[in-house]
């Protein structure tokens, strides 16, 4: 089997990265290929960095507050370039009536603060295996 390749991505005006970066190691270190977009990226970049990359899964991380409005549009734009099919992670701060109306979404998993990056490889494993075979 390929490698996973994995855009990690920091959509919208949120300046602070250490977490993505942390993720974005902990899975190269598992043997994932990583894209990382750096950030203040717009939904529109993310999509059209997934398409350029080939990647097998999505990671956002946002801190702002703004995922009800930057996950959506990521979800809608993946759908209109026929990628719906690429598992979107988002890791940040959520409250727990956002993690419903999310995963109603389509969003394959939802990481707060302090979520070890073993669950996080784990999920995203488990993810591509079931894209896979779908």
């Amino acid at each position: 089997m390929n490698k996973i390749r994995v855009l990690v991505a920091k959509p919208g005006l949120d300046g602070h990265d250490r977490g993505a970066k942390i993720v974005a190691r902990a899975l190269r270190d598992a043997g994932m290929e990583v894209i990382y977009t750096g950030l203040r990226q717009t939904p529109e970049m993310i999509v059209e960095a997934a398409l350029q990359e080939d990647v097998n899964a999505i990671g956002l991380s946002i801190l702002s507050g703004a995922h009800m409005t930057l996950v959506p549009r990521i979800i809608e734009l993946l759908k209109i370039n026929r990628l719906g099919d690429i598992p979107v992670f988002v890791g940040g701060i959520i409250p727990d009536e956002d993690v419903i109306q999310l995963r109603e979404m389509g969003v394959a998993g939802l990481f707060g603060p302090g979520t070890s990056t073993e669950d996080i490889i784990t999920s995203v494993r488990l993810a591509i295996s079931g894209a896979a075979e779908g």
